[in-house]
């Protein structure tokens, strides 16, 4: 049975990383005593697919992973199960299961929603609502982009599916598949730049609000939050 987890990370863990984050869910199956699937062969390993990475120093209120399950109680059990041996700053807010034809988490992602805020004194100096709307009006969007093995030329635009700023908090639904995955921080050098400013380090604070999946078509797509593909039980 292929299950999916949505999780929150917030406080002190936003500053743990992604591979401590999948060794501390391990930990958290066997004391909740959740009867997930482990491979076969010399080196056993618990069968887990996490969703896009979130980066060191980000929160989120829409994290997911998916686990096989050799039996499973309901979503409401699990889910408590599993909160009953989260730290603090981590909490799992859902436990479905999944259509056997579902894609796993990581393949599945294609967008996803950020909050983006601003550390005391490191505020814009420009208005942001107008510069938002006057961004998000350009024809294109030029960056560059650092790879693993060189910089490449982007155009910011097409990736950019959603940009709004409301009492100095923007919102920010950006392509976040394995062929763009547009970062928060790049969107937001691009914006300070427009307006002839650098941005401050350590000025933002971003909360990953949800991650999607596209069930309609790349022509005409439709972004779902992963956690809707499955259903309580």
């Amino acid at each position: 049975m292929k299950l999916r987890i949505k999780f929150s990370k917030h406080g002190v863990m936003k500053f743990i990383g992604h591979l401590d984050v999948m060794r501390y869910f391990q930990k958290a199956m066997r004391r909740a005593d959740i009867d997930i699937s482990y491979t076969t062969g010399f080196s056993p390993h618990q069968i887990m697919s996490f969703a896009a990475p979130l980066g060191v120093g980000l929160e989120s209120n829409g994290e997911y992973l998916d686990i096989e399950a050799n039996s499973v109680t309901s979503s409401a059990d699990m889910t408590a199960r599993l909160n009953a041996v989260m730290v603090d700053g981590m909490h799992v807010e859902s436990v479905r299961m999944l259509p056997e034809t579902a894609g796993n988490a990581m393949a599945s992602v294609a967008a996803a929603k950020y909050s983006i805020g601003f550390a005391t004194g490191k505020e814009p100096s420009f208005d942001l609502k107008n510069a938002v709307s006057a961004f998000m009006s350009k024809d294109t969007i030029l960056v560059t982009k650092q790879t693993k093995k060189s910089e490449v030329e982007l155009d910011l635009k097409p990736y950019i599916y959603e940009m709004t700023s409301e009492n100095g908090i923007l919102t920010l639904f950006v392509d976040a598949s394995s062929s763009g995955n547009i970062k928060p921080a790049l969107v937001m050098e691009a914006l300070y730049k427009e307006n002839g400013c650098e941005l401050p380090e350590f000025a933002l604070q971003v909360t990953r609000e949800d991650t999607y999946t596209n069930i309609g078509t790349e022509e005409a797509p439709e972004f779902v939050p992963l956690e809707d593909i499955g259903h309580e039980f």
